[in-house]
């Protein structure tokens, strides 16, 4: 019994602590408060629900929780007396909701710019007071609840570093749960780009777990991004990332089967993706093609799902464009992970072989040494071009190197089928895969 509950109580947390944090946040202005007011709410769900059992709304009691130790602590400040009184209202208008009261689209943004506590939690931990990386790291963690080996996974960094970031981040960041507005929310755009998509990254393909994707991540993303194109209707990229996202999103419900085991983007039931949410993405590519002097990787990369999209089959699928928009792509952003996607791309234009030589040229670098999809693109290839024993390895390989379980699951696979007729290209966000 108590398994079960610890295990409900762990996918509560998953779901809904970002937005604890959050809510919070925005009554003691201080995320790392706020952050350690969470966890005391989850202690208290430990210490209680196996007990009294799982509460009907689990999410709204952990809110609730959290927002009273808020008080609480407020009060053993001796904060003002008007002050308290006037949390203690909001607290109370709040906790009469069943769900947090979280506004969504244009009229929060008319409200106070950003008007979404989720929103303004990333644009506070994405101050320039931090680093990049570190305002990056600390953000997968609070809005994911991503672990330290989950976040360096996706940094490609050991997890001594992304430790050492985060608990940084947390010293460094004494500003206030504000709003940036003007000059300010431009300073921080590009990071909050940033996350979000990789926000949504953690959704498309789980870096560990069972499961291959993480719907919730995947709709939270979209719902910010969406956001983020009304309150910078003038910025291409902010427009490029939300159209590869709603791109990208519109095959999750062909990427699995029946038993939820990944399924390859050239063998995906087309019929099966969304066609509304690629028009709302080939709509928000145009309109970013529109503002931009020059393509942004947003853009690039949205131009490359567009590919994907426009393809009735996949057969029919224009591989020399996305060739071409690869390579403009690790021209404006440069990456090993790039190189490797332009390395599928290639060899699905030009050959196996062609992709191979990009692949070889790749695996002296060290930020891929333990990263999946590079041996699982060399397996790929090597099958293509009939070298089975070699591939075999590199697939199993792969596999040994894989967190996410669906991920080992059809690696393994791949290596004992030693590359059929169609190896096929990985639908993941990450990865070796075409990235669109």
């Amino acid at each position: 019994m108590h398994s079960a509950v610890h295990q409900a109580i762990d996918a509560v947390w998953r779901i809904e602590s970002a937005r604890i944090v959050a809510g919070v946040a925005r009554l003691v202005r201080d995320i790392g408060l706020a952050e350690e007011l969470a966890q005391d709410a989850l202690v208290a769900a430990l210490e209680h629900w196996p007990a009294a059992g799982v509460p009907d709304n689990p999410g709204a009691w952990l809110m609730a929780t959290a927002k009273n130790r808020a008080l609480d602590r407020l009060r053993h400040h001796k904060l003002a007396q008007s002050k308290l009184e006037q949390l203690g209202h909001e607290l109370d208008a709040q906790e009469a909701m069943i769900v947090p009261d979280f506004v969504d689209g244009l009229d929060a943004a008319r409200a106070d710019e950003i008007g979404d506590d989720l929103l303004r939690l990333i644009f506070t931990a994405c101050h320039p007071v931090l680093p990049t990386e570190a305002r990056l790291a600390l953000t997968l963690k609070l809005l994911c609840g991503l672990t330290t080996h989950e976040i360096a996974r996706a940094f490609l960094v050991p997890e001594p570093t992304i430790a050492q970031r985060i608990v940084r981040a947390k010293r460094s960041l004494r500003v206030p749960f504000e709003v940036p507005r003007g000059d300010a929310l431009q300073e921080r755009l590009s990071s909050v780009l940033e996350v979000v998509y990789l926000v949504f990254n953690e959704g498309y393909t789980a870096t560990a777990g069972d499961d291959w994707m993480r719907p919730a991540l995947i709709d939270e993303a979209l719902r910010l991004g969406r956001m983020l194109a009304e309150l910078a209707p003038n910025e291409s990229e902010v427009h490029g990332l939300a159209a590869l996202m709603e791109l990208q999103a519109s095959r999750a419900k062909a990427r699995v089967d029946a038993s939820g085991r990944p399924v390859l983007l050239l063998d995906q039931d087309r019929s099966r993706w969304d066609h509304l949410l690629i028009r709302r993405g080939l709509a928000a590519l145009q309109r970013a093609e529109g503002l931009m002097v020059s393509p942004g990787p947003y853009a690039l990369q949205a131009a490359i799902a567009a590919c994907h999209a426009r393809a009735i089959a996949a057969s029919e699928t224009d591989w020399p464009r996305i060739a071409a928009l690869y390579a403009a792509l690790a021209q404006v952003s440069p990456s090993p992970v790039i190189e490797l996607n332009r390395a599928v791309a290639v060899g699905m234009t030009f050959g196996p072989a062609a992709g191979l030589e990009i692949v070889d040229a790749l695996r002296g670098e060290r930020s891929l040494q333990g990263y999946q999809w590079l041996p699982s693109v060399r397996g790929d290839l090597l099958a293509k071009l009939g070298r089975n024993e070699e591939a075999r390895t590199e697939f199993t390989r792969a596999a040994q190197l894989a967190g996410n379980a669906r991920e080992r699951e059809l690696l393994l696979k791949r290596a004992a089928e030693l590359g059929g007729a169609d190896a096929g290209v990985p639908d993941g966000q990450q990865g070796p895969q075409d990235k669109s």
